[in-house]
């Protein structure tokens, strides 16, 4: 080959190179979508919603852009979360939103994503399964492997996939609290419950409302959770803020001082049920793993993991040690992340896009 020719076949291996991206892992959410990039690591970590007008159907914003906009949305434009509950509820629309972060996430003009790996729930079904699936397919990826959340939480978290001895991983997220019991690489036990940190937005709204007489949006619940409540017995429960909204009796702007003791027993009203959940599943456990899980205790990830004083509370309530893994809200990402660096053991936790859970009932097809 000539010299012009090398050159030139170079070129054109230089512009197939850019339809592809490095190996994505990615973490969609109730609340974030976090994607994460080999070689690059946290690429995208923004809100799970889009803003859509009304009137046409049309996407106007994604992720961050949107959020920005909950609570103070135009005439017109309404701010949704198409996922509910860690699943897709508007399939069409996750579609676009996920295409879009992927997009983002990109780099060098790619055109599209030679693999990625994707959580999902211990107790997905089959629809909702297909259903992420077909959203990341749609969103030009070219393989998709998917991967029970709660394992890749185990290993984002630190735990090793060869270790024999069984280790309990709760990943406390905003739509879904995930329990996993982990040994040698697979999920051993295992319970998915509908109830995440998102609960207590809800009671803290409900709780203004009802017994304060003030209408308060999300951001402001948001807030309140991630500055000023606490998962255990405040030491000061006088501490006050004054919270601003809506006044519910005159319509008009309004605003109350709420204490740490006041909103305690709401926020412990929901972390009791999450606690209760965890204590339960730890009696379901055979000997040798119990036993496992007395020595080594509990790993707590998921943003819900960020609550102040959490890790006391469930340390009291199951009364087995509790620790916080390294950057709670990535350890899943970072879980599916590794798989690329562990071929073979991404094969044996996924194989392909139509392996199904163990406990799913619908049986594997080859």
């Amino acid at each position: 080959m000539s010299a012009a020719g090398k050159i030139t076949s170079m070129m054109r291996i230089s512009s197939l190179k850019k339809l592809v991206t490095d190996s994505m892992a990615i973490d969609m959410g109730t609340a974030n979508t976090i994607i994460a990039v080999k070689g690059r690591d946290i690429v995208l970590d923004e809100p799970s919603v889009i803003a859509v007008n009304e009137l046409s159907g049309e996407i106007t914003a994604y992720g961050r852009d949107a959020h920005d906009l909950l609570g103070r949305e135009g005439r017109d434009i309404t701010v949704l979360a198409p996922l509910n509950g860690g699943v897709v509820a508007d399939f069409e629309r996750t579609k676009k939103m996920l295409a879009h972060f992927v997009r983002k996430s990109k780099s060098g003009g790619s055109q599209m994503s030679l693999q990625a790996v994707m959580s999902m729930l211990g107790d997905v079904t089959h629809v909702e399964q297909r259903a992420l699936l077909n959203a990341a397919e749609d969103a030009h990826i070219g393989r998709v492997f998917m991967m029970e959340e709660g394992l890749a939480a185990a290993f984002g978290a630190g735990v090793v996939p060869r270790d024999k001895r069984a280790s309990a991983v709760i990943d406390f997220g905003a739509g879904t609290t995930n329990i996993a019991i982990v040994a040698r690489g697979n999920v051993v036990h295992s319970r998915s419950e509908r109830i995440g940190s998102n609960e207590i937005n809800l009671a803290l709204a409900n709780h203004l409302r009802r017994h304060r007489g003030l209408q308060v949006g999300e951001e402001t619940t948001e807030t309140i959770k991630t500055t000023f409540a606490t998962g255990f017995m405040p030491d000061d429960v006088s501490k006050s803020i004054v919270v601003r909204g809506r006044d519910v009796q005159t319509g008009s702007p309004g605003a109350v001082e709420i204490t740490t003791g006041e909103i305690y027993p709401v926020v412990e009203g929901i972390i009791r049920r999450i606690a209760q959940v965890i204590s339960d599943t730890l009696t379901e456990l055979r000997p040798e793993v119990a036993s496992d899980i007395y020595d080594r205790g509990i790993i707590l990830t998921g943003g819900g993991a960020l609550l102040d004083g959490i890790d006391q509370y469930l340390r009291n309530f199951v009364n087995l040690p509790v620790t916080i893994a390294d950057e709670p809200r990535y350890a899943t990402v970072h879980g599916l992340l590794s798989m690329f660096d562990e071929p073979e053991l991404l094969e044996k936790v996924s194989r392909n896009e139509f392996h199904f859970l163990q406990n799913s009932e619908i049986p594997f097809e080859a």
